[in-house]
């Protein structure tokens, strides 16, 4: 089983960019990922490690709880995250996914989220059929695929999408991999949505602000088979 975390950035329609994003996790990597990033936190609560949220936003700008945490410190915990939960586990099978749409060009009929969820459906599903292809030459199990979403994005719009994908079909076919419909997750409880928020905030700094300060830990882990990369679409 392959699991999918993701979460937006840009998500106010007043903002010119909107990022749909995330991290691709072997499930047996999950709790080993979750250890990393706790002990990111215990930084910063080592009594409590679990009440502190890793969010991209408020660490970047020092708001909430962080506003007492000096910028340097603050700026190093994200970067840590990123490169010890994806960078340095790339090699297990940690892969990104992200979808950079700006607003002004996206195609009449369509909103942002409809694009980008295509998008990393889409994709998620190839790399899925990719490693079965390759599983089914080793006589190995076939993989299947869950979607999880921080229970904060519009959670009807995208249960929707999912269902029309499976059952009618997007611009590529029909998604033949997932176990089931995506779940909703409070970020609270997560580590791995948290995680995910950090990868949407970095890609979005990177489209949307010219700022690679967070991007370049992950730039080179985004789903590709060989030289040719597939997990980064962008609609500048």
């Amino acid at each position: 089983m392959y699991l999918l975390y993701l979460d937006e950035s840009g998500n106010d329609p007043r903002l010119p960019w909107f990022v749909l994003a995330g991290v691709s996790v072997p499930e047996r990597q999950a709790h080993w990922i979750e250890q990393d990033l706790n002990d990111i936190a215990a930084r910063f609560s080592a009594d409590e490690p679990h009440a502190v949220e890793l969010h991209g936003n408020p660490m970047h700008k020092g708001n909430g709880r962080w506003r007492r945490v000096e910028r340097a410190r603050r700026e190093q915990a994200i970067a840590d995250a990123l490169h010890a939960a994806i960078s340095q586990r790339h090699g297990y099978g940690v892969r990104l996914f992200a979808a950079v749409i700006q607003r002004e060009k996206t195609p009449a009929g369509k909103q942002p989220i409809d694009l980008a969820f295509e998008q990393i459906s889409a994709r998620f599903d190839q790399m899925l059929t990719r490693l079965n292809r390759k599983a089914a030459i080793r006589k190995q199990p076939a993989q299947r695929g869950l979607i999880l979403f921080d229970k904060a994005s519009n959670e009807l719009t995208i249960q929707s999408i999912a269902r029309e994908f499976k059952y009618s079909g997007h611009q590529w076919g029909r998604t033949r991999n997932y176990a089931e419909v995506p779940f909703f997750l409070d970020s609270a409880s997560s580590r791995l949505i948290q995680l995910a928020d950090l990868v949407a905030y970095a890609v979005y700094q990177h489209f949307a602000h010219q700022n690679p300060l967070y991007f370049r830990a992950i730039s080179r882990c985004f789903d590709s088979d060989g030289l040719r990369e597939h997990g980064l679409y962008t609609l500048p």
